[in-house]
């Protein structure tokens, strides 16, 4: 049976988070966070300022390590138990299976389209043959073949963070991380940028973690995992979260949630489990 004939339910793990815990000094910024997500699943990750979001997404990227609790990123397989690999034991493989864009642009702005994305491709040990087929494929896909060898400072910010994101999906990854991409963009862009997200990492199959502060952009996710003072106040569809909360629309439904106490765990819907 082919991934995508798959349902997101039945579809294998690609990131399991099992109680993380993060603290800088006698600030806890993650307490005990627990999520999944699914290859071909898009997850929006959503909280306010503060709720720490960046903090989990540097530590699912290798950047910190948590103090407690376990980050298991999946590989090509269709089990949830194939190609497991533990962030704290084994990173360098962990990470060979993640695409990311942070939330600070990260990429050469001197240098070409083309030669970042082959740079990356090298990095990745990609052969030259099969670099140049998907460097081509994603350039087609984001509408940039005609800007291949533009220097990227000569691209507009919302052109930019295209190929940030052709770069996170070259070495197919299994798992793309996204931390607040849109920030700076333009509301076209921004809507631009999500519907390419969705679009190109459900023909690949990756999972998708999208961490944003902007309801508008997860009306369309998969799944909301709503991060509030670094605890997992709600997993489950944006309907869920609007009827759990009694709210018509998703932006009151954000806003009663996260400006509540805390939710128990019992309280918290899970399609995924974590």
């Amino acid at each position: 049976m082919a991934l995508a004939d798959i349902t997101a339910t039945q579809a294998p793990l690609a990131l399991r988070c099992e109680a993380v815990r993060k603290a800088f000094g006698a600030r806890v910024a993650l307490d005990g966070v627990s999520l999944a997500v699914r290859r071909g699943e898009f997850v929006a990750l959503l909280g306010p300022n503060g709720a720490g979001k960046t903090t989990l997404f540097q530590i699912l990227s290798g950047l910190f390590i948590a103090d407690a609790g376990r980050v298991t990123v999946m590989g090509s397989g269709m089990d949830d138990t194939h190609d497991a690999y533990d962030m704290r034991r084994d990173p360098v493989r962990a990470l060979a299976r993640l695409g990311i864009v942070f939330q600070q642009p990260a990429i050469d702005l001197d240098l070409p389209v083309l030669a970042n994305l082959r740079f990356h491709a090298d990095l990745h040990g990609l052969p030259r043959l099969v670099a140049a087929q998907r460097i081509a494929r994603l350039l087609d896909a984001f509408g940039l073949a005609a800007r291949a060898r533009s220097p990227v400072r000569e691209l507009s910010g919302g052109n930019r963070r295209k190929v940030e994101l052709a770069r996170a999906l070259l070495h197919e990854p299994a798992l793309l991380l996204l931390d607040e991409p849109t920030v700076g963009l333009d509301p076209a862009s921004r809507a631009q940028l999500v519907g390419d997200a969705r679009r190109l990492t459900a023909q690949a199959q990756a999972g998708v973690l999208w961490a944003t502060h902007l309801v508008q952009e997860v009306e369309h996710a998969d799944r909301v995992i709503v991060l509030d003072r670094g605890t997992v106040r709600f997993d489950g569809t944006p309907a869920a979260l609007r009827g759990v909360t009694g709210r018509g629309d998703l932006e009151s439904a954000f806003l009663a949630m996260t400006r509540a106490p805390a939710a128990s765990a019992s309280n918290i819907e899970r399609s995924v489990p974590a």
